[in-house]
């Protein structure tokens, strides 16, 4: 249920992105924040999963663990349709992760600033987090060219 709920939310932020013209895709909306553009949050969705799946679970990556400084928000000169393959391509590394272990596994590899985790755990929060950040998508892409729903 955990996945089916988390591959509902993966398969939303195509079809968020779907049909956007290339130029906006990297358009500032935010003046505070001007790495919140539709590719900043793509990438970033994509490092989340990267960082969660592959950082918790190391050895079941397809290669090794190296986080990103910036939590990937920095996608500089990557076209949008780069970076929906790379997240898509990262979500089924994600789900290969998954396949091999059960909710109750604890992550084999924890950053010092946290403590332990269950797949459980790791589903929930990537649910909430990748919510979040449909959100996020939802209010660029109508404020960029007026595309609303799902």
């Amino acid at each position: 249920m955990l996945t089916g709920f988390l591959d509902w939310q993966r398969a939303t932020v195509r079809r968020k992105v779907d049909g956007l013209p290339i130029e906006l895709a990297d358009r500032a909306l935010l003046h505070t924040s001007p790495r919140m553009t539709i590719a900043g949050v793509v990438s970033h969705l994509r490092q989340t999963e990267y960082d969660w799946f592959a950082g918790s679970f190391p050895s079941l990556a397809d290669e090794p663990f190296e986080p990103a400084s910036d939590g990937g928000w920095s996608p500089v000169g990557r076209a949008i349709t780069d970076l929906l393959s790379a997240y898509e391509a990262e979500c089924a590394q994600s789900r290969r992760i998954v396949s091999q272990l059960t909710l109750d596994t604890i992550q084999h590899f924890t950053p010092p600033q946290f403590a332990p985790v269950s797949l459980r755990w790791i589903l929930t929060h990537l649910i909430e987090e990748t919510a979040r950040h449909l959100g996020h998508l939802d209010i660029l892409r109508e404020q960029l060219d007026g595309t609303r729903g799902y």
